[in-house]
């Protein structure tokens, strides 16, 4: 008799308890119909992030290729340019050809500035780009660099900075802006 009404005192119990979650759940539930969620932690992207402005931002979305690289089109000065994304190289980096398609003269440049690549040391022209437009996204007056080896250009963070955030997850690039 005495198991009976402990077994009995359990399944009332887990019933209240059930109960109780239940309520508890409907009254932290926030309008809309949702519940509340934990935040969610902090990305490398949002680090990069400029002050927030009122409005929903824009994005561009660009997959990665079977290797994993993101290789996007801009016009550079007006001038077409393939670029590798290069979240770890410090400026945007071109060749010299298609520093020439952005209207940069071999002439006009000085390969004084030193840089250290995985490659090793070598030594590299500074300019500033006028225009670098990817899409509808345009950011003016971005410091880069023109190199005489390099064999692809890369967009690096003097432009990927310029933007209000930027994320790689799962092999999609999202690139967001106001």
């Amino acid at each position: 008799m005495i198991g009976w009404a402990f077994r009995q005192v359990a399944v009332c119990g887990a019933v209240l308890v059930l109960f109780y979650a239940m309520i508890g759940y409907k009254l932290f539930e926030q309008p809309g119909g949702t519940a509340p969620t934990a935040a969610a932690p902090a990305s490398a992207a949002a680090a990069n992030r400029a002050p927030q402005r009122g409005g929903a931002p824009n994005s561009l979305v660009f997959r990665a290729n079977r290797d994993g690289h993101v290789y996007l089109d801009a016009a550079v000065n007006g001038g077409n340019v393939r670029f590798v994304v290069d979240t770890g190289a410090t400026p945007v980096a071109l060749t010299m050809q298609d520093a020439m398609a952005a209207g940069i003269s071999r002439q006009d440049l000085a390969f004084n500035t030193r840089m250290s690549t995985a490659n090793g040391t070598t030594f590299a022209a500074a300019v500033k780009l006028r225009e670098l437009r990817i899409g509808q996204l345009t950011v003016t007056d971005v410091p880069a660099v023109v190199h005489e080896n390099l064999h692809m250009s890369l967009l690096g963070q003097s432009f990927l900075t310029r933007l209000d955030s930027y994320e790689m997850r799962d092999g999609v690039l999202t690139l967001n802006y106001w």
